[in-house]
């Protein structure tokens, strides 16, 4: 009986998130939209953090070089922690699986969980605002439109971004301990 009861659980809870992917994909049918969340996309493939790793020492100084060092440290585990995750769960992209869904632009790669962008999008954001409070305004809306670009091009699942988030969040404090 709890067998049954934990099947029709997950299979509401996988229903409910193919559903919210269907929303808000729908701002994609708009070529304008799509056209917005594919810029943010690609500054998320890592433009935006290059930009800001390499401009922290030109704004604040020579003590930003050990925040950009920290920054580094933290995309080069994040990325390997993602690559692994997504080796293992090889969890297939939306617009592969839901007919309904519009992919908004090409992906980097065949597998969706956990979202890369989203999981770098919080680490280096993170890590920023923690030694730069003045950069939150301009980050936390940066890392959040990345985080939603991804759901809306049909590249990732709520639960893929959730999780990024989540693994971005915990390698960044974690870098706080160790760096």
């Amino acid at each position: 009986m709890n067998n049954i009861r934990n099947s029709l659980l997950l299979q509401r809870a996988i229903e409910f998130e193919s559903s919210l992917c269907r929303r808000i994909n729908k701002v994609c049918h708009r070529n304008w939209l799509n056209s917005f969340f594919s810029i943010i996309s690609r500054l998320g493939d890592g433009i935006i953090w290059y930009a800001l790793t390499l401009t922290l020492p030109l704004i604040f100084g020579y003590e930003a070089i050990t925040v950009s060092l920290q920054m580094t440290v933290v995309g080069i585990i994040g990325l390997l922690i993602y690559k692994l995750i997504k080796h293992y769960t090889e969890r297939p992209r939306p617009y592969s699986v839901l007919n309904d869904i519009k992919l908004g632009t090409a992906p980097l790669d065949k597998y969706s969980f956990p979202s890369g962008h989203t999981l770098h999008a919080v680490s280096f954001s993170l890590i920023c605002i923690h030694y730069y409070p003045q950069t939150a305004w301009l980050l936390i809306p940066i890392a959040s439109l990345i985080a939603l670009s991804r759901i809306a091009l049909g590249l990732h699942y709520p639960t893929d971004v959730l999780a990024g988030a989540t693994i971005g969040y915990l390698i960044s404090i974690i870098s706080f301990t160790f760096i």
